[in-house]
């Protein structure tokens, strides 16, 4: 799978701004300051540090739209320097449909996990219909491979276009340098958690696995290596299912009776969980970008 090379973050610059402005300015200041530092943090793809980035991101989002909307911003990008806002309104599309697809997935594994929840917990794991269930679960999580190479691409490619954005010379006036900067960077930390959600789904891969994760989850199976704690613990919420799953579905077509069924209940139950507390954040995320949309293709409107 495609993967993305770290992503450069672009420093704002220390502006002395209005003082109408000033206040704002310091809790964009102060949300970006919490971004980067969920950024360094020690485990960037666990499901709980992204929730709170999303969190983080959405109130990031808010300030700006307080910022872009004020009487100050609208006269101060009359007719001016539109072609930044216009890359940014670029970008948003590509923001918009990653934030979207995400959204998607989510929503079909919930289906698929509250579908294996409802057979193990009526019919247990030697009904016939498990196998179905767990067969169409395997295909889902194959198909996403498509999507989130996909998304990754489009990641990838609006990092490059904020990389290459060219910043503006020293005369521009003040309040509106700020501005571009403040929507540049908000752009770049925005992939860069985009990123981590997307990578949250991947099937995992091995470093000389050429023929899929699915192919090195059975390895791992095979070789015990997964009965430990220590052998879990490389795998998130949706790994872990993906691993529990892929172990149960060999297990019934050698009609071996070894199937833990409370544990895979254990481990659907903690993913869905997981899917329910994404739920809530996608949805503020992708209001925060329709949003910031409509505020900048005003900027852009005569």
């Amino acid at each position: 799978m495609a993967s993305l090379s770290p992503i450069k973050s672009i420093p704002l610059r220390s502006i002395s701004l209005p003082s109408r402005s000033h206040l704002n300015s310091l809790k964009i200041e102060a949300q970006l300051t919490k971004l980067k530092a969920w950024e360094s943090s020690t485990n960037p793809l666990a499901a709980e540090t992204i929730r709170m980035s999303l969190t983080k991101l959405a109130e990031l989002f808010n300030c700006i739209q307080e910022l872009i909307n004020s009487p100050l911003t609208q006269q101060a990008f009359h007719h001016q320097h539109l072609s930044q806002v216009e890359e940014a309104l670029e970008g948003s599309v590509g923001l918009l449909d990653v934030c979207s697809m995400v959204r998607d997935l989510f929503l079909t594994m919930k289906e698929h996990v509250q579908d294996l929840q409802s057979t193990l917990r009526r019919r247990g794991a030697r009904d016939s219909s498990i196998e179905s269930n767990v067969h169409s679960y395997i295909s889902f999580r194959k198909k996403t491979k498509r999507e989130i190479t996909k998304s990754i691409r489009t990641l990838k490619i609006m990092e490059s276009s904020v990389n290459r954005s060219y910043r503006l010379n020293g005369d521009v006036d003040n309040h509106l340098s700020y501005v571009i900067e403040v929507i540049r960077e908000a752009r770049a930390t925005t992939i860069s958690i985009f990123r981590s959600l997307v990578l949250f789904l991947s099937i995992p891969e091995g470093k000389t696995n050429t023929t899929g994760g699915w192919s090195m989850i059975s390895k791992l199976i095979r070789s015990g290596l997964l009965a430990s704690d220590k052998g879990q613990k490389n795998f998130n919420e949706v790994g872990t299912v993906d691993v529990a799953l892929c172990s149960i579905h060999g297990k019934i077509r050698k009609n071996d009776a070894k199937v833990d069924v409370q544990e895979v209940q254990r481990r659907l139950e903690t993913l869905d969980l997981c899917i329910n507390g994404f739920d809530a954040k996608l949805d503020c995320m992708f209001r925060c970008l329709i949003q910031s949309r409509v505020s900048l293709l005003n900027l852009v409107t005569p």
